[in-house]
């Protein structure tokens, strides 16, 4: 089950395509932020939401909003998905899946990570939370609507 509003985000470490470890805490203190978990690089629905937010990125970028997107793959996997699909944002490795056992991105038993989207204030609690499977472009509109609403960044 996805974290609930409000609540505290839990403190990770990963590590990242920008070439160095990325902890909320330490590389995102004081900052709002999207992280944003899926199951597979390169698979249709993934595709779709990075490029999404890849086309949604200036208006994040406008707000100092950062974005995350965390799956099991590995950092060189990453590497090539963020080059094919020009993404703009770091991608994180989880190839263990801790991080999303901790947001409750994980299916038990099968090792597959959920789609789910958290919106994380400055004070890193979740100012908004979205999960859909199928509904990739759904999840980019929900954090604009919720940045707006909740007028985080």
């Amino acid at each position: 089950m996805a974290l609930k509003e409000n609540a505290k985000a839990p403190d990770f470490e990963l590590q990242s395509t920008s070439g160095n470890a990325f902890s909320l805490n330490k590389n995102a203190s004081g900052k709002p932020l999207i992280i944003y978990f899926y199951p597979k690089d390169f698979t249709p629905g993934c595709t779709k939401e990075a490029c999404e937010f890849r086309d949604s990125f200036e208006f994040f970028n406008d707000l100092d909003i950062d974005i995350y997107g965390i799956s099991r793959d590995s950092v060189a996997t990453h590497h090539e998905f963020r080059k094919t699909h020009q993404l703009p944002f770091h991608l994180l490795a989880d190839e263990d899946g801790k991080v999303a056992d901790l947001y409750g991105a994980s299916v038990p038993l099968i090792n597959f990570t959920k789609r789910i989207t958290y919106l994380l204030d400055k004070n890193h609690r979740i100012a908004g939370v979205y999960q859909n499977l199928f509904g990739a472009r759904k999840h980019i509109k929900e954090m604009i609507k919720k940045v707006k609403e909740e007028n985080v960044g």
